[in-house]
C-alpha cells in the first residue's frame, strides 16, 4: 500500500495530494537478496550484476547513447544549461551548469491514438491510504539507532553501488 498527504498550495490556493516516501530507501542488497530468491542466480551474482550496471550506463551514455532496460525504461544524459542572446558569445563550458540522468519509465500497452498505455513501474490497483504521522513514528522506533525516516521523496540515506 502507499500513502498521501494533504499539502496546500499558497500560490494557487488549492489542496493536492502527494505521495508520502516511508522510512529509508530500500537498500540494493535487499534488492539482491530478493532477485536472488526470484530466479536461479546467487546473491554474489545479482550483486556483482547491480554493482556494474552503472558504470556500463555510464560507458554507454557518455558516447551519446540512451540505455533502455526492458521492463523498466530508458536512461540518458541531459544538459541543465545557461542560454546566451548571441551566437558568437556561445560557449559549451561556460555555459554548462549540470548533467543529469533523465528516466523515462518503459510504457506497456497500445499508443495508438484513443488507447492507453501505462508505465511498467506503475502497476493498476496501488491501494492509496491516508498518510498518519503515527505510523512514521512507529516505524522509527523500531529501526535501529541513527536511522530514521523520510517522508519526502530523496529523503534518508542513499545507497550506491560502488
Amino acid at each position: 500500500m502507499s500513502f498521501y498527504k494533504k499539502v496546500f498550495n499558497e500560490k494557487n490556493g488549492v489542496w493536492y495530494p502527494q505521495a508520502v516516501v516511508m522510512g529509508q530507501p530500500v537498500p540494493v542488497k535487499q534488492v539482491a537478496k530478493r532477485l536472488s530468491q526470484m530466479c536461479t542466480v546467487t546473491y554474489a551474482d545479482v550483486m556483482a550484476v547491480l554493482g556494474e550496471l552503472p558504470g556500463v550506463m555510464a560507458d554507454y551514455m557518455s558516447q551519446g547513447k540512451s540505455v533502455r532496460l526492458d521492463g523498466l525504461g530508458t536512461f540518458r544524459y541531459t544538459l541543465h544549461t545557461k542560454g546566451v542572446t548571441e551566437e558568437e558569445d556561445f560557449d559549451f563550458q561556460k555555459q554548462l551548469r549540470a548533467v543529469r540522468v533523465q528516466f523515462v519509465p518503459q510504457r506497456e500497452g497500445a499508443v495508438t491514438k484513443g488507447s492507453t498505455a501505462t508505465r511498467s513501474l506503475v502497476p493498476t490497483g496501488i491501494e492509496w491510504l491516508p498518510y498518519d504521522a503515527a505510523l512514521q513514528e512507529e516505524e522509527n522506533d523500531t529501526e535501529t539507532p541513527g536511522g530514521g525516516g523520510g517522508t519526502e521523496p530523496g529523503s534518508g540515506d542513499e545507497d550506491s553501488f560502488g
